[in-house]
């Protein structure tokens, strides 16, 4: 596992859609694609992948994913919402996110929330998810190493990787388990609130 700093390097875990990127002008579909194949283009694990698709965008519109669409444009707030989504399918269910977006659509309809300062935050964290990322590979190396027995040491490049593989994929569930879990509470909050 000498290679994983060159492999965190590959995964263009910086990528982001910066405010001062989207444009203030309203975006036809293939304009919107074009972004955002340019933007992420280093975050696809295949040369073939599709960041984003005429499909995915009419599946998030008639999935109530992102608020309703005027005139065929896409404007800033849909596009910082299809950037959310973007990171956000990653791990969880489209169903998920709706229920995770549903009360940003709802605020930006109703001209509530300026999405605009949320969407930073969000930024910040994500620099800093990175940072801590970084710092957390190096001590899974660290203890993947220790783990790896004298019996082991022949093939210990292949058996590292496999301990390797299998430990990120592990806590790569529990961070996922504790985000369903919070979706879930949003959806119970909802129910509550319905039944007062």
């Amino acid at each position: 596992m000498e290679n994983i700093n060159q492999i965190i390097e590959q995964l263009g875990l910086e990528a982001s859609l910066a405010l001062d990127e989207i444009p203030q002008i309203d975006l036809y579909m293939d304009q919107v694609i074009q972004l955002f194949e340019n933007k992420f283009t280093d975050t696809k694990r295949n040369d073939d992948d599709k960041v984003l698709t005429k499909t995915m965008i009419n599946n998030y519109a008639k999935g109530k994913l992102i608020f309703p669409i005027h005139n065929k444009k896409y404007s800033k707030e849909h596009l910082i919402l299809m950037s959310l989504i973007y990171q956000l399918k990653g791990a969880l269910s489209i169903n998920d996110i709706k229920v995770t977006l549903q009360g940003i659509n709802q605020k930006i309809i109703k001209e509530e929330m300026e999405l605009d300062s949320f969407y930073t935050s969000y930024l910040n964290l994500t620099r800093q998810n990175v940072e801590d990322f970084k710092v957390d590979i190096e001590e899974r190396v660290k203890d993947v190493r220790e783990e790896i027995t004298e019996d082991e040491k022949g093939n210990s490049p292949y058996l590292e990787q496999v301990l390797m593989i299998s430990s990120l994929v592990h806590m790569s569930n529990l961070y996922r388990k504790v985000a369903e879990k919070l979706v879930d509470d949003i959806t119970v909050e909802k129910e509550a609130k319905r039944h007062k």
